[in-house]
């Protein structure tokens, strides 16, 4: 890879590393967020930061790019579906849930980007 390649790659996942600490430190703030039909949920929070935090360093170190990115994506859908689109439907906090929602989306897209990235340079490398 590039250092351009290098370079993004690192920023992108530096954000998720934060995000996945933050879930330790701000539980209260992120219980907030979460729906109520979302059970045990300090649980489900600290698995969230540990995930996030797994992935960030996955993506830095550059191993297992690819399933962690896609796996990242999975949980960014999750979020998407089970925090952002409850809170527009009821109507909470709509500008902010709209920007999250709209963020976890393009973040998302970027995962998918960086796994679809790995997977066609693995396969034209292997092809030499």
């Amino acid at each position: 890879m590039n250092k351009l390649t290098t370079l993004g790659r690192i920023l992108y996942a530096l954000p998720f590393a934060f995000f996945g600490i933050n879930h330790f430190f701000m539980m209260d703030y992120y219980m907030g967020l979460l729906t109520s039909f979302i059970p045990h949920t300090a649980f489900i929070l600290l698995l969230t930061g540990i995930l996030l935090i797994a992935a960030s360093i996955s993506i830095i170190t550059g191993k297992f790019i690819r399933q962690s990115t896609i796996l990242l994506a999975v949980l960014l859908f999750i979020f998407i579906l089970t925090i952002h689109i409850p809170h527009l439907v009821k109507g909470v906090d709509t500008t902010e849930t709209l920007i999250n929602l709209l963020k976890d989306t393009s973040l998302m897209g970027g995962s998918l980007m960086i796994a679809g990235i790995y997977s066609y340079n693995r396969k034209h490398e292997e092809g030499k």
